[in-house]
């Protein structure tokens, strides 16, 4: 049986991304597969720069690894590439992003800079699509706005997919979720905050939503 496993926005919570990727490797059970991260990687919690650098060593041989960009990503590459944009990334949770690299923009190191900014917005495979925040159902998907794959907020109850596949997003904050819907799963938990990370298992070879869970429930983290 050949897996995806999808892990949503961890914003900067160290903590739960080791825990996920603990989880994740003992499910697979050597047998490797396919972990797809939802981005939004920094701002809010604590570790944002070790976040970034676990991620950028990437998955042992066996592994197919596809980090997404997400907002919050977005947000941080444009205010170290421009100042005039960094007091809105800072009113988003940037704060805690400098407090782990020593509290100094411009300690941030180049390289994670771009190695966010070269990440994909999308991934698509046999039967569902996986991306930060959702898609337009109206637009052809290689016409997406990137406003769209970042910031889209679908309607309560919207239960659509996209062309045909089931669509994998995070961005969309339920302290309660997952969000499981016949054309859509929302994985995001609001894990920074709540300290509940939920991993979604997919069948490769089925459509549709999660055929499993894997779920951390760790400290919340004080407002």
């Amino acid at each position: 049986m050949s897996l995806t496993y999808v892990i949503p926005d961890i914003h900067g919570r160290f903590d739960l991304l080791g825990e996920a990727l603990h989880q994740v490797h003992a499910h697979a059970a050597g047998n490797g597969g396919t972990l797809v991260m939802l981005g939004d990687y920094v701002d809010k919690g604590p570790d944002s720069s070790k976040v970034i650098a676990r991620l950028r060593r990437g998955m042992p041989d066996g592994w197919t690894f596809v980090p997404l960009k997400g907002n919050h990503d977005v947000m941080m590459i444009a205010a170290w590439r421009d100042p005039a944009q960094m007091t809105r990334w800072l009113e988003h949770g940037g704060d805690a992003v400098l407090e782990s690299y020593g509290g100094d923009p411009f300690i941030i190191p180049e390289v994670d800079i771009a190695w966010l900014e070269a990440l994909p917005l999308m991934y698509v495979d046999a039967h569902r699509v996986y991306v930060h925040a959702g898609l337009d159902p109206g637009v052809a998907r290689e016409a997406q706005p990137e406003s769209t794959l970042l910031w889209k907020r679908y309607p309560k109850g919207d239960s659509a997919g996209f062309e045909g596949r089931h669509v994998v997003h995070g961005h969309n904050s339920f302290a309660q979720g997952p969000e499981l819907y016949e054309g859509r799963t929302n994985l995001d938990t609001r894990a920074w905050r709540t300290g509940r990370l939920v991993t979604g298992v997919f069948d490769d070879a089925l459509p549709g939503g999660p055929v499993d869970f894997l779920v951390i429930q760790l400290p919340a983290q004080e407002p």
